[in-house]
């Protein structure tokens, strides 16, 4: 039997990014844009605020577009400072490259199991679903997954009795899947 195990964000990441001000490495963002038209030209940033200062800086979404060129629905979840949109574009590669930023996902994410049981089973199969692009060691969620530490883990791969297509030592963001005997 397949057990699904899914990692799922539980805020929006922490932004790492030098701050001018005090040289903190950490912003926190909670969805806030900024929206700024000059006759047919607009822009739009979103805020984040340093953790240690206080500081706000700007995170370019839209750049000197016309307004013609938006979808209509955009410029609503801009001005309504919407999450869903936030956490979108945060993990956009575009917007991270733009803005020359990466993201802090500690403490951001837990793994749901399913609530399921794994200690009688001989032979356990599971898939790992990623619901956002979050970078995390495979070797961890497995431990994480089981209720046993990191180095069993490691343990139970060299023997042969974990046995997964993914490379396990490695940050991962996409989905995967590993099988352990017992």
């Amino acid at each position: 039997m397949l057990d699904i195990w899914v990692v799922v964000p539980t805020c929006l990441p922490l932004v790492r990014r030098r701050c001018h001000v005090c040289a903190s490495e950490r912003f926190r963002t909670n969805g806030k844009f900024r929206v700024n038209a000059n006759h047919k030209l607009i822009d739009a940033w979103l805020l984040a605020l340093c953790t240690e200062c206080g500081e706000t800086t700007k995170l370019t979404v839209l750049e000197r577009m016309n307004v013609r060129s938006i979808r209509p629905e955009l410029l609503d979840l801009l001005h309504s400072n919407d999450l869903g949109l936030t956490a979108e574009l945060l993990q956009d590669p575009a917007v991270q490259r733009r803005n020359r930023i990466a993201l802090d996902w500690d403490n951001a994410w837990r793994l749901d199991t399913g609530g399921s049981d794994h200690t009688d089973a001989e032979v356990i199969d599971v898939s790992v679903r990623f619901a956002a692009r979050i970078p995390v060691r495979p070797t961890r969620l497995i431990a994480e997954g089981l209720g046993i530490s990191r180095a069993e883990v490691d343990r139970l791969h060299t023997e042969g009795n974990l046995v997964s297509a993914v490379r396990l030592g490695g940050k991962l963001s996409g989905d995967f899947t590993f099988t352990l005997k017992r």
